[in-house]
């Protein structure tokens, strides 16, 4: 994980929690910058795409420029819920093309509106102890591609999947103060 560079789309969403939990994972020894434009990505070694509203993130990545940026990006990637969406390459209702960065296939909303989010403990492969996962307004993967290993699944569908470098999760790792997804991902690096 040593002298890691993380950037942040911080375009719309839960930037600033993503921003606090990259911090304290690399623990000093890395930096963590906002991606508003493609300059921001270069020196990056990783890419967290956060929870937000799909169809918005879509349109401002697009205004920004950063569609081709961001499907030509060599590090890793670590998608949550909204960013979950964005990097599949297949989605059940969309008004957009996502980027199709991960071969899954996505339900938005999978689980209902805002009033039906909810918690769950998740098994997750690589991890000792359940990760207890906040869901809202969550998008499910309904099918996921040969190169992509299901890492967590509840019974409704896969809410977690690993590719290569790339993280992809359905619910907000940022929001429960446990950060081992985030040290899974940028060991992974």
């Amino acid at each position: 994980m040593a002298g890691k560079k993380v950037g942040v789309l911080a375009l719309q969403g839960d930037v600033s929690e993503h921003v606090q939990a990259f911090e304290v994972a690399l623990g000093g020894d890395g930096e963590v910058v906002p991606v508003r434009m493609p300059a921001d990505l270069e020196g990056c070694d990783a890419l967290a795409i956060p929870g937000g509203e799909s169809t918005t993130l879509a349109r401002l990545i697009a205004e920004s420029g950063l569609r081709e940026a961001i499907r030509s990006f060599e590090g890793g990637i670590f998608a949550t819920c909204a960013g979950m969406v964005l990097v599949a390459t297949e989605i059940n209702d969309s008004r957009f093309e996502p980027l199709g960065i991960v071969d899954i296939t996505i339900e938005r909303n999978a689980f209902g509106r805002q009033r039906d989010s909810f918690e769950a403990d998740l098994e997750v492969a690589g991890l000792d102890e359940p990760f207890h996962a906040v869901f809202i307004r969550a998008p499910m993967a309904t099918a996921a591609g040969p190169d992509v290993e299901v890492i967590a699944r509840i019974d409704e569908g896969i809410v977690a999947v690993r590719r290569g470098k790339h993280m992809v999760l359905s619910f907000h790792p940022e929001l429960c103060g446990d950060l081992r997804l985030h040290r899974m991902f940028l060991e992974a690096l």
